[in-house]
């Protein structure tokens, strides 16, 4: 190598380790001038372009280095990485799998595979190579809290909550490992829990997110010491704390809603194919409002597979906006009978996965009451069904709840009111644009009356009757709703309200809802 090219990669090196990023991407680009064929600064390079997301560039930096060094676990490990954040899981899941193979020794190499792994949802070995990583590094955390992710969501809860307790005991500042432990909502917390979290929450050194997660958990223990009104204060803080950390325009989003609704009232031109789609349930409705539940039902039918919450329609609206060069719904109209019969094979091409082993699938992407039109264009024959609770429950419930991603109107109270009246309108509008092909499903009709509820629903998607679906509990599957997983485990009962238990806390938002004719009294 040059003189000046190891000088340059020298100054690389350091400007990487003080994340001084674009300098050091710089350096390694002089650097590959002068050397193009030096590893080390094709890998550096790659790893760099990995942490400023640009992926694609990542992976053609290190697809360079494998030529170069074909057995270099740390080049696989990342060139893993960055192929499952582009989208192509398998090509990922095979790099990882070389790079344990390379260093089976390496506790990283272990966990980025069972992450992949997870994520694919092949629970079983991911759990197994998560498990690896810990036999080799016991105290490796992000492992830790994976495997506990990956039990919870299989329904072993209690292994679950004995890696996190061992997270915590590792390290009590642990804030993901706390709110991992509140998220399995079926695990009540003691008070000495709420004295730990009481004092971390009030850490004002502590990163915000941290806070946040702090706040969440110690609000699920204040509720499970009966302490509604402390809960309530916590809860306030800690979505003020997240509001403030994230962008939002709720009026923004009601024209988008609005603009939803004046396109598809139009006609839109007759399908290609009127039973394309056939195979798809679409699930949908706002967080919290009991989507998990019916999932699990209809995934309990043998001849229903459960996808979870996977994001292939938004994927296939999002290229085609970007195709149009205009934002979804302005160029609906201009789409033809061929392009919606393109769309729905393109999405269907990407869902094989899912009919393997079953001949129908439920897809429960939570956005997917938006895209609702655009889908049974694309897939006329498919059905939708979409999910309704007592809509203060569900406004609270959100409320209550911390999300990874999206979710950016769950944090203020009067932001979630308008989000929940616009999901109202636009479910109520599909619902008559398309009566025999949208079901419109009430969370309190389901777990009071199930048996009557589940027959009407599997009539609807045009299921014969399975007794197993009135026992969804049952269902050996991945949930992958880590809010929902634990939940799901148990029988179909009706909850109880917890609306009440905050008293005039909620008298506002109740006034909102009933304002907009959106409160109404549980079936």
């Amino acid at each position: 190598m040059p003189r000046a090219a190891a000088r340059l990669l020298e100054r690389a090196r350091a400007e990487i380790g003080k994340r001084e990023l674009d300098a050091g991407a710089e350096s390694l680009q002089h650097v590959l001038m002068l050397a193009p064929d030096c590893v080390e600064a094709l890998v550096l390079a790659g790893i760099v372009a990995q942490a400023r997301n640009s992926h694609a560039r990542a992976v053609e930096l290190l697809r360079r280095a494998q030529s170069l060094e074909p057995a270099d676990s740390r080049i696989e490990m990342a060139l893993g990485i960055s192929l499952f954040e582009q989208g192509d899981a398998d090509a990922a899941v095979t790099a990882l799998q070389r790079a344990t193979e390379l260093m089976p020794g390496a506790a990283a190499a272990w966990y980025n595979l069972g992450k992949a792994l997870k994520l694919q949802v092949r629970m079983d070995a991911a759990t197994e190579a998560l498990q690896r990583a810990l036999a080799i590094d016991p105290a490796h955390i992000p492992a830790r809290l994976t495997l506990a992710d990956a039990q919870a969501s299989l329904g072993d809860v209690d292994a679950a909550v004995a890696h996190l307790r061992d997270v915590l005991k590792r390290d009590p500042q642990q804030a993901h490992a706390w709110f991992a432990l509140a998220n399995l909502k079926v695990v009540p917390l003691g008070r000495e829990d709420s004295v730990q979290l009481q004092r971390a929450f009030e850490n004002r050194d502590a990163p915000i997110e941290s806070r946040v997660l702090f706040g969440f958990a110690l609000a699920k223990a204040l509720e499970d010491q009966h302490d509604h009104d402390a809960a309530f204060e916590v809860l306030r803080q800690a979505n003020s704390l997240q509001r403030s950390r994230i962008v939002w325009d709720a009026a923004a989003h009601r024209r988008h809603v609005q603009a939803i609704m004046q396109t598809f009232a139009e006609q839109l031109t007759e399908p290609l194919h009127a039973d394309l789609g056939r195979e798809v349930i679409f699930i949908t409705g706002l967080p919290r409002s009991g989507t998990t539940l019916v999932e699990q039902i209809l995934a309990s039918h043998p001849q229903v597979e459960g996808a979870n919450e996977i994001l292939d329609l938004p994927k296939v609206i999002e290229a085609e906006s970007r195709r149009h060069g205009e934002q979804f719904p302005q160029w609906v109209h201009a789409a033809t009978a061929e392009d919606w019969a393109r769309l729905g094979n393109d999405y269907l091409e990407r869902t094989a996965k899912w009919r393997r082993r079953r001949p129908r699938f439920t897809d429960k992407n939570l956005v997917s009451w938006e895209l609702a039109g655009a889908a049974l264009a694309m897939l006329p024959a498919a059905r939708i069904v979409i999910c309704r609770r007592d809509p203060l429950e569900t406004c609270m419930a959100c409320y209550r709840q911390w999300f990874a991603t999206g979710a950016e109107f769950s944090y203020d109270l009067d932001e979630m009111a308008d989000y929940c009246i616009d999901y109202e309108a636009l479910s109520r509008f599909w619902q008559e644009q398309y009566p025999q092909r949208v079901f419109g499903l009430s969370h309190e009709a389901l777990t009071a009356r199930p048996e009557q509820v589940i027959r009407r629903l599997l009539a609807f998607c045009g299921l014969d009757f399975d007794p197993a679906c009135l026992e969804p509990h049952r269902a050996s599957r991945a949930v992958l709703s880590a809010a929902s997983a634990g939940q799901v485990r148990r029988p179909i009962k009706r909850a109880e309200p917890r609306s009440s238990r905050y008293g005039a806390r909620l008298d506002a938002l109740k006034e909102r809802l009933r304002a907009a004719g959106v409160l109404r009294v549980p079936d």
